[in-house]
C-alpha cells in the first residue's frame, strides 16, 4: 500500500495558483524549523495564545516536532487537527491549520496559522486562510469556521476581516503574565470572500471516509 492510502491526510492538496497547502510529513519538519527559527514575528509581541515562539531556540526544534507528532497520532473521527505545509512556488512559507472535535454532528472547528515573518505583507495569509476555509466549507460540508486574534495583532484581523469572519465576542486571557483580550471570530458559507483564485482539491473523498464525514 501507498502511504497515502494507510493515512489518507497526507492524500490531500489544496491549490490556489502558486500556492499549495499539504498536510505536513516527517520530511517536511527539519524546513519548517528552520523556517519557525528563522522568526515568525516582532519579539517584542506575542501572537499566540500558547506561546510556543518564547521557548529558549535550542529547545524549540524537538518541541516543533514532539507537537506535530503528536497531533497525527491523536487525529481520529472524533477529534482531529489537520495541520497544512503551505509552499509558494515550491517554497515553504508557513502553516495553515484547521482542528474541531465531534465535527460530523457540530460541523464546525477552528483556524489558525503561522507565516515566517519574512512572507509578511505579501497577501500570503490571506490566500492561506481562504483556500483552507474553501476546503472545509466545501470537501468536509462544515457550517461555521471560527477564529481568534488578539486586539493587538491588526494583521491577523486584517486577514480574518478580508475572508468574511464576524466579531464573535471577546475574551481575557493571560499573556506573558499580563491581562491581553482575545477577538473571537466566526465565518459562514454566507459570509465568505472567496476572491477571484481558483481553489482546487484533490485527496478530499479518502480523507471524509477516513474521518466517517458525509457531505450532506
Amino acid at each position: 500500500m501507498r502511504l497515502e492510502e494507510i493515512w489518507p491526510p497526507f492524500a490531500v492538496a489544496v491549490t490556489a495558483g502558486d500556492l499549495t497547502l499539504r498536510v505536513v510529513r516527517d520530511e517536511d519538519l527539519p524546513e519548517l524549523v528552520d523556517l519557525a527559527l528563522s522568526g515568525i514575528h516582532d519579539p517584542a509581541l506575542m501572537p499566540f495564545s500558547f506561546p510556543w515562539t518564547d521557548v529558549d531556540p535550542c529547545e524549540l526544534p524537538a518541541n516543533f516536532v514532539r507537537h506535530h507528532w503528536q497531533v497525527r497520532s491523536a487525529l481520529s473521527a472524533a477529534r482531529f487537527s489537520l495541520e497544512f505545509g503551505a509552499r509558494r512556488d515550491g517554497q515553504l512559507v508557513g502553516i495553515q491549520g484547521f482542528s474541531t472535535n465531534d465535527f460530523a454532528i457540530t460541523r464546525t472547528g477552528e483556524t489558525g496559522s503561522w507565516l515566517a515573518k519574512r512572507f509578511h505583507g505579501q497577501g500570503i495569509g490571506t490566500r492561506m486562510r481562504r483556500a483552507m476555509c474553501a476546503f472545509v466549507f466545501d470537501e468536509l460540508d462544515a457550517t461555521e469556521i471560527t477564529s481568534g486574534a488578539f486586539l493587538d495583532n491588526q494583521a491577523s484581523l486584517a486577514v480574518s476581516r478580508k475572508v468574511g469572519y464576524r466579531p464573535n465576542g471577546t475574551e481575557h486571557l493571560v499573556r506573558r503574565g499580563d491581562l491581553a483580550g482575545l477577538q473571537r471570530l466566526v465565518l459562514t458559507p454566507g459570509d465568505f470572500i472567496r476572491g477571484d483564485e481558483m481553489i482546487t482539491v484533490t485527496g478530499a473523498e479518502s480523507l471524509r471516509v477516513f474521518l466517517g464525514l458525509t457531505v450532506r
